[in-house]
């Protein structure tokens, strides 16, 4: 299984939980607010990369 898979199988994980866990809205603004939190942390050129890094780019 390759690490990505790993990564969204963990991600759905904790979803569930969190959502089992917490009321709705909270679980919500967790699994949104991180992943935005952690992206607004980059400097500019880690996000240049980041959004680079996810297209596929012909002739690469």
């Amino acid at each position: 299984m390759s690490t990505q898979a790993k990564v969204a199988i963990g991600g759905v994980a904790v979803g569930v939980i969190l959502l089992w866990l917490l009321p709705f809205w909270a679980a919500v603004l967790v699994m949104v607010g991180i992943p935005a939190v952690a992206y607004l942390t980059l400097d500019p050129s880690q996000r240049r990369r980041l959004r680079r890094a996810g297209r596929k780019q012909i002739g690469r």
